[in-house]
């Protein structure tokens, strides 16, 4: 390399730690073969080199084949000598060394140069229909890579729904932040024919940080590089909560890994480390008071709805519910759709109906609701179990959000609430009541006619939050 090239790559080499280095080291000389069947001969000498070929046989089943040629054009994509990126059916340890640089440690503006190669490895602008498909073969290998690693921390591809149709809805969401100079949105049929040059790429991974997040993934876990390091683990604590309570055999969540990673992202980052499912329909019972019994004083938590029509939806509570007549919660809480589209909706600032829980009055709503207001939220759950709306036209005053049941009054198939980051101290005490102690009068009422109170038997010991 000349002096300029060789700048650049020690500025590249700088960026790691000696421990890193170390790492990196180790797997190129694994990658290129210690007997010297893969190199490059640089007059006399013989350099060590990797190829397609090798490259696969390092990765073999942890990474779908697609991806693994991606990331041998982005390698390869690397020009250490001012001739066309490329023009070596080879990568040496300099390119290697650059591109781990660049999409671990590097800018928005240098990886939007590998990832544009990454989608096509032809020279230019590239098309809609590529951003497209390299998005899909991002989540899939995403998905594929911590499965294949045993890094879903509890969840498997088993206990949650098929992740082929999440990939589908949350690459279309991650799409829609594609925009052209003229500020023109590419979301639906018009991104399969436009044309997209480098800047717009650039915009696009600076508007959407699961691209570098999931190539960062995908590069530690699919080549083993890197991939034991403690700010590795960290970045896959906030990836991918770590799913606890799921005891019943045979139960599936509604929702698939895809989606269960982009919802997480949502969240506060204090609570992305763990889910802890709290209600299930399908495990518990249909009915209001068991739902009741399971989510008052439970710490924030994640409702999700499925409705006869297979649309799913649902609503983050940044508080503990409880049963009362006021709404509660705060401008965290927010609304959110799984299919058939994966869209989330944040406070608007009009009002402050974020939540909503209430039991056995005469003169105002029983249920659970989110948003809008009394007869008109943007989410509810009739106490008269199994019924529900979504009015919200043309948007829900609170969260902005559309109608997020295919009806505006939908029946529910089925219904999970999951607690999201640590137990409240609190739920230890909190928990053991039952929900007919916030209403008095109601206690009073039945032990007056000498009846007992069947949410009773609602009670449950709390466990303790160990990990």
């Amino acid at each position: 390399m000349g002096n300029v090239e060789s700048s650049c790559y020690e500025n590249h080499l700088s960026r790691f730690l000696p421990e890193e280095k170390t790492d990196i080291d180790g797997v190129f000389d694994t990658l290129s073969g210690l007997d010297g069947s893969g190199g490059v001969k640089t007059g006399k000498a013989t350099r060590k080199a990797v190829t397609l070929a090798m490259l696969k046989a390092h990765v073999q089943e942890a990474l779908p084949e697609q991806m693994t040629v991606r990331l041998y054009n982005g390698m390869k994509s690397v020009d250490l000598t001012g001739n066309s990126p490329g023009s070596s059916e080879q990568i040496v340890k300099e390119q290697f060394i650059i591109f781990m640089s660049t999409l671990l440690k590097g800018n928005v503006e240098e990886k939007s140069g590998i990832i544009m190669r990454m989608i096509s490895n032809t020279e230019g602008p590239v098309k809609g229909k590529q951003i497209q498909e390299f998005t899909e073969g991002l989540i899939t290998s995403v998905v594929h890579v911590l499965s294949c690693r045993n890094l879903l921390r509890g969840w498997n591809l088993e206990n949650t729904q098929d992740p082929a149709s999440g990939v589908k809805v949350l690459a279309s969401q991650l799409l829609s932040e594609l925009k052209l100079e003229d500020g023109k949105n590419l979301a639906g049929p018009p991104l399969m024919d436009a044309m997209c040059d480098q800047s717009t790429i650039e915009k696009w991974v600076f508007q959407v940080p699961q691209i570098p997040a999931f190539l960062n993934v995908i590069i530690r876990q699919g080549l083993l590089v890197l991939h034991s390091l403690p700010d590795h683990a960290e970045d896959l604590v906030n990836l991918v909560p770590k799913c606890k309570e799921i005891k019943e055999r045979g139960f599936v969540s509604v929702l698939d890994i895809p989606s269960i990673i982009y919802i997480n992202s949502q969240l506060p980052s204090e609570l992305q480390h763990k889910w802890r499912l709290l209600f299930s329909s399908r495990v518990h019972g249909e009915s209001f008071s068991q739902l009741c019994g399971h989510i008052i004083n439970k710490g924030p938590c994640i409702l999700v709805l499925k409705d006869l029509d297979g649309y799913i939806f649902g609503g983050f509570a940044s508080q503990s519910w409880d049963v009362k007549p006021q709404f509660q919660g705060d401008n965290r809480c927010f609304l959110f759709s799984v299919s058939p589209s994966l869209m989330v909706h944040t406070d608007t600032g009009y009002n402050d109906h974020y939540m909503y829980l209430n039991h056995g009055q005469q003169t105002i709503p029983n249920g659970l609701g989110m948003g809008g207001q009394h007869d008109y939220f943007g989410l509810w759950i009739d106490s008269n179990y199994g019924k529900g709306h979504s009015r919200a036209k043309p948007r829900c005053t609170t969260y902005n959000s559309p109608q997020l049941s295919a009806n505006e009054n939908f029946t529910l198939d089925a219904i999970e609430v999951w607690a999201v980051g640590d137990l409240p101290k609190s739920a230890g005490i909190k928990a053991q009541k039952s929900i007919l102690d916030a209403d008095p009068e109601a206690h009073a009422l039945l032990e007056m006619t000498g009846k007992s109170r069947q949410s009773d038997g609602l009670r449950e010991q709390v466990e303790d939050d160990d990990d």
